[in-house]
C-alpha cells in the first residue's frame, strides 16, 4: 500500500500566537484562498502557486500519519468502530484532497516552472477515487468504501459445516485436484460480493461525478492521466505492449489446457476452447504456479521443491523477511529500522479478523515503514516478501523528495520494484543462501522457466483486464446490470478462461477480487510486469553477465544497488521516462525483455503444442 498521508510535517506556525505578524498575514491569505479558491483568479502569480503548493504540501503532511495510522489499525483489528474511524477520516481526507485539486483551477493559465506544473498535476488527478464537493458526498463515497473493503475482509463460505475464510479456500483452489472440491470453493468464495455490487453502482456514480469536477470526462481518463502522456496514449500504449507478449501467453495457454485435458478427462476440461477457470490453481486463476505439478515437463523439471526445503530447513515466516532483507542488504541498502520488526504483521493472528491481503506501509513517508501480510513458510510468500521489501525500500529512498513526489515515478515502478529483486531467485540465490547443494544443469531450465511463466506470463492479460473492466464501467459503456457479463467476456477474450458453471442473476464477480471493492487501480500490475524484466536485463547487463538471462541474480551486487537506487531517489519528481532511462538507458516501456527471457520456453512450448488446435 502506497499511502498518500505523511506524518512528521513542518510545524511550522502551529499556534497563531507563537507567529508574528507577517506569518499571520500570509495564514490569512492562504485561509481566504481555501475559503473562495476562485477570487482574484486572473491576479495570481507564480509566487502565489509556489505558496499553494507549500501550503497544500504541509496540510497534506499533517494529514497523512493521523489516517494513515487508523487505516492501519483498522486493517489489523476489524471492528465496527474501526470502521467507523476509518470512514470519517477518509471522508476527511477525501474532502482535502478534493478541495486542493479544485484549487489549481486559479493557476490552469499560469506559465509555471516544471516542478510546480508537476505538483500541480498530481494533486489534481492523483485522487484515486474522488468526491465531488457538493455536501455529504465524501462521506457517502467514505461510507461505501469502507462497507466495500469490510465485506471482502470478513467474507467466509461454510463447506461440510465448517466457516472458511479466503486463505482457506485458497488454500482448497491451490491444492486440491477434485474437480467438485474446486467449483464448491471458487464459487462458494464468491458468495461475499453479490452484496457489493449496488454500493459498487453508486461508488462509479460519485465517483465520475467528482472526476467531471475536476475537469475530466470521467474516471477512466482521470485515471490514465497519470502517466505524463494523453489519457488516449495511455490506453494505446498499453495494448501496444500486450501485442509484444500475446503470442507466448497463447503458447502457454494452449500447453497448459493440453496437461489439463489429459489429467481431468474432456468432460471437466476439454481439449479445445477456454479453460475451466477453478483448474488453474488460483482463486482468480491470475497464476498458474500451483498447478506445476500436472503440467510439468517431465524429467526437464526443477530437482527441488523449495516449499518443502524451507519447512525442512525450519524457516519461519520471520525468517523469510529476515532473507529479503539481506538481499536488499547485499545490494548496499541499509538495514530496515528496528521499528519494522516491531510494527509489522507477519503472520496472522488466531485472535481477530485482518486484511490478510500482503501490503507495504509507509506510515509517516519518512521511516515508519511496515509490511502487513498472513505470510506462510512456501515457495510464493517467499517471492512476495521480496516484492513487498521493495515497495518499502522505494518508499524509504525517495523520502527525502518534496511531499508530493514521495511516489514511484508511476504506479508500475512501485510494483516492479519487488518483483525485479524476484527475478534474482535463482538456483544460484538458492544456493548461496545454502537452501540448496548445488546448482541444476541447464536440463533443468525448462521446468524453472515453466514454473516462472505459470506465475508471470500466465498473470498478463488478467493484470490488463481488470482495468479494462473498470474503464469500461467509469465510461458508462457498461450498465450495472451488465457488470457480470462484462467481466467475464474480457476474461475469455484476454484470458480464454471460463467459470465452472453458470453464474448466478444476481452475481457480482468482480467484486470477489480485492482491488476492485478495494479501489486499487490494477494497471500498475500489468505494466510492472513488463517493467521487472527490463530492469532485470538492464541490470545484468552492468554486472556483464553474459549467459541466459533467466539465469542471471544480482544479488551481491553493490554497483548494482547503486545506480537502482538513484533511480528510486528520485521518486515522482520527474517524469517516468527519465527514471526509466535513468536505470536502464531508455525512454520506452518494453516487453522484449520477456521474450528474451523465456526464449527457451517459447522454442519448447511451440514444439510441445505442434499439431495442437491452439487458441479459444
Amino acid at each position: 500500500m502506497k499511502s498518500l498521508w505523511l506524518g512528521s510535517a513542518a510545524l511550522g506556525c502551529l499556534m497563531l500566537a507563537a507567529c508574528d505578524s507577517g506569518e499571520n498575514s500570509i495564514l490569512a491569505e492562504r485561509q481566504q484562498v481555501r475559503e473562495n479558491p476562485s477570487a482574484n483568479h486572473s491576479e495570481v502569480t507564480v509566487e502565489d502557486a509556489r505558496a499553494f503548493l507549500a501550503d497544500a504540501e504541509a496540510q497534506l503532511t499533517e494529514n497523512s500519519e493521523y489516517v494513515g495510522r487508523i487505516a492501519w489499525i483498522n486493517a489489523n483489528f476489524i471492528t465496527y468502530d474501526t470502521n467507523w474511524l476509518l470512514a470519517r477520516a477518509g471522508s476527511e481526507s477525501t474532502q482535502l484532497a478534493v478541495r486542493l485539486a479544485n484549487e489549481t483551477k486559479r493557476f490552469e493559465d499560469l506559465d509555471l516552472p516544471e516542478d510546480l506544473r508537476r505538483k500541480m498535476n498530481i494533486l489534481r488527478s492523483g485522487i484515486t477515487i474522488p468526491a465531488p464537493s457538493r455536501e455529504g458526498a465524501a462521506d457517502e463515497l467514505a461510507e461505501i468504501s469502507t462497507r466495500l473493503d469490510t465485506t471482502y475482509a470478513t467474507g467466509t463460505y461454510e463447506i461440510n459445516g465448517e466457516s472458511l475464510d479466503l486463505v482457506q479456500l485458497g488454500n482448497i483452489m491451490g491444492t486440491s485436484r477434485n474437480p467438485q472440491e474446486l467449483q464448491t470453493a471458487w464459487e462458494g468464495w464468491r458468495t461475499v460480493s453479490p452484496v457489493m455490487a449496488d454500493d459498487y453502482a453508486r461508488m462509479v456514480e460519485v465517483a465520475n461525478e467528482g472526476a467531471r469536477e475536476l475537469g475530466f470526462a470521467n474516471l477512466t481518463e482521470m485515471w490514465l492521466s497519470n502517466y505524463d502522456m494523453p489519457a488516449d496514449e495511455m490506453e494505446a500504449e498499453v495494448e501496444r505492449l500486450w501485442g509484444q507478449v500475446e503470442p507466448l501467453y497463447k503458447e502457454l495457454h494452449c500447453y497448459v489446457r493440453s496437461q489439463l485435458n489429459e489429467e481431468y478427462g474432456d468432460a471437466v476440461q476439454p481439449a479445445t476452447g477456454p479453460i475451466r477457470a477453478d483448474l488453474l490453481g488460483n482463486m482468480w486463476a491470475q497464476q498458474w504456479s500451483n498447478v506445476y505439478d500436472l503440467v510439468a515437463p517431465g524429467e526437464a523439471g526443477p530437482s527441488y521443491d523449495l516449499t518443502q526445503i524451507l519447512n525442512e530447513q525450519g524457516y519461519t515466516a520471520h525468517r523469510m523477511v529476515e532473507t529479503g532483507e539481506g538481499f536488499f542488504s547485499s545490494l548496499g541498502f541499509e538495514p530496515l529500522p528496528e521499528t519494522f520488526w516491531e510494527r509489522s504483521l507477519i503472520t496472522q493472528p488466531q485472535d481477530r479478523n485482518v486484511v490478510c491481503h500482503a501490503s507495504a506501509w509507509d506510515l509517516d513517508n519518512v521511516d515508519d515503514i511496515r509490511i502487513k501480510m498472513c505470510t506462510q513458510v512456501n515457495a510464493e510468500d517467499f517471492q512476495t516478501v521480496h516484492h513487498e521489501l521493495g515497495h518499502n525500500y522505494y518508499q524509504r529512498a525517495y523520502n527525502q523528495q518534496d511531499f508530493l513526489f514521495r511516489n514511484g515515478a508511476h504506479d508500475g515502478f512501485h510494483e516492479a520494484i519487488g518483483d525485479f529483486i524476484g527475478l534474482s531467485i535463482t538456483p544460484e540465490y538458492l544456493r548461496q543462501l545454502g537452501l540448496i547443494d548445488e546448482v541444476p544443469s541447464a536440463e533443468a531450465d525448462t521446468g524453472l522457466l515453466l514454473n516462472q511463466a505459470l506465475d508471470k506470463i500466465a498473470f498478463l492479460p488478467f493484470g490488463l483486464m481488470v482495468d479494462k473492466w473498470r474503464w469500461s464501467v467509469f465510461r458508462g459503456d457498461v450498465a450495472p446490470a451488465d457488470y457480470n457479463q462484462a467481466w467475464w467476456d474480457l476474461r475469455t477474450q484476454y484470458q480464454g478462461i471460463v467459470p465452472p458453471g453458470p453464474r448466478p442473476a444476481d452475481a457480482f464477480d468482480p467484486g470477489a477480487k480485492y482491488h476492485i471493492p478495494g479501489n486499487t487501480p490494477y494497471l500498475r500490475y500489468f505494466l510492472s510486469f513488463v517493467m521487472q524484466f527490463q530492469f532485470h536485463k538492464a541490470a545484468c547487463d552492468m554486472a556483464g553477465w553474459e549467459g541466459p538471462l533467466h539465469r542471471c541474480s544480482i544479488y551481491d551486487n553493490e554497483e548494482v544497488g547503486r545506480r537502482f537506487n538513484a533511480m528510486l531517489e528520485m521518486g515522482a519528481s520527474q517524469p517516468w521516462p527519465d527514471a526509466l532511462e535513468a536505470f536502464t538507458g531508455t525512454r520506452e516501456m518494453d516487453g522484449s525483455a520477456i521474450i528474451a527471457y523465456f526464449q527457451p520456453l517459447m522454442t519448447y512450448l511451440e514444439d510441445e503444442n505442434e499439431g495442437q488446435e491452439c487458441g479459444w
